[in-house]
């Protein structure tokens, strides 16, 4: 089935929804729609340690989705806006003040999504929004029954952040402490830089998590990395979780983000790497976190590249579809 609610009014006009998309203020609304992925945003920056910035994020993604409804992804030669039923369900009803209530307020809606079947795509927000929106779908398709991928120059693997247990440092120690995800499936790709210290090292290691560094990439290459990645997030699980933190690409492609680490991936690498994994998984849902547009380049060109990582799900989704 053909889903054509294509526009005709031009992509600058309207309200800003993602690719002006249907947006869809209720839960019942959103059910009778029987949606196949659904956008949502989690405008939270509380949990950041350095540039804040990041609760702009999804304002700024939706923003560049510039090209309106009527696209077509040439490598895979689909369209999938016409093959996939997509709405933007608008933002959690976060908290500014108050991080815990914030997540609150996006596990509930990311739940709401995930108890549907349809696969939550989440515009975030710094990365602690990835702790309630995996703990949604992992409570939806079972405790440990859900892999991660985990694109980012830093581990986020902290004890704490100044005796704070919940940062954008710390989600992915939490979200493992939580049983929502096995440490053993929990794959990091793309790690540099100076952070973190041996001891949290040593605790990743003791979690049975595995890693991806930048060097291991330039020795081993791109390609083998990623289908290493994939293999090890699905041992035991059936679905995968997509967490990407923009400031995994090198600050020349994403110098909009709140901690920026040179030597990191490419654009282009990127968007073949989250075409792979959404194309070669059962995929349970996906971010794209620390958007940070007041440190934003020329032409938004970090919050354009999120909207890129976005559209490469959606294509990759439906051109699984298309071929069923």
């Amino acid at each position: 089935m053909v889903f054509d609610r294509i526009p005709n009014e031009p992509a600058f006009a309207g309200i800003p929804t993602f690719l002006k998309l249907p947006y869809i203020a209720t839960f019942e609304a959103l059910r009778a729609e029987a949606p196949d992925a659904v956008i949502v945003g989690a405008p939270v920056d509380m949990g950041t340690t350095n540039r804040p910035g990041a609760r702009y994020g999804p304002r700024a993604i939706r923003a560049a989705s510039n090209l309106g409804r009527s696209v077509r992804h040439l490598g895979l030669a689909v369209e999938p806006l016409r093959v996939l039923k997509v709405f933007d369900y608008g933002d959690a009803a976060v908290v500014p003040i108050d991080l815990e209530r914030s997540h609150a307020a996006i596990r509930a809606k990311v739940e709401e999504v995930a108890r549907l079947g349809a696969v939550p795509i989440v515009l975030g927000g710094d990365h602690s929004i990835t702790l309630p929106s995996v703990q949604a779908v992992a409570a939806i398709l079972g405790q440990g029954n859900v892999g991660v991928v985990h694109f980012d120059a830093h581990a986020d693997t902290a004890p704490d952040d100044w005796g704070s247990p919940i940062s954008h440092g710390t989600p992915m120690r939490r979200l493992i402490e939580s049983g929502a995800v096995s440490g053993s499936n929990f794959v990091q790709v793309g790690l540099r830089g100076y952070w973190p210290p041996g001891e949290v090292f040593d605790w990743m290691q003791q979690q049975g998590m595995r890693w991806h560094t930048m060097s291991e990439i330039d020795e081993q290459g791109f390609d083998a990395v990623i289908e290493k990645a994939i293999a090890e997030a699905l041992e035991g699980p059936t679905a995968v979780y997509l967490s990407v933190d923009v400031d995994v690409l090198d600050p020349a492609f994403a110098p909009g983000t709140g901690t920026p680490e040179p030597g990191g991936l490419t654009a282009r690498e990127l968007l073949r790497a989250v075409r792979t994994v959404a194309l070669a998984v059962n995929l349970a849902g996906a971010d794209i976190v620390e958007v940070a547009p007041p440190y934003d380049g020329p032409g938004a060109i970090t919050a354009e590249m999120a909207h890129r990582v976005v559209l490469e799900v959606l294509s990759a989704l439906a051109a699984k579809r298309q071929t069923a």
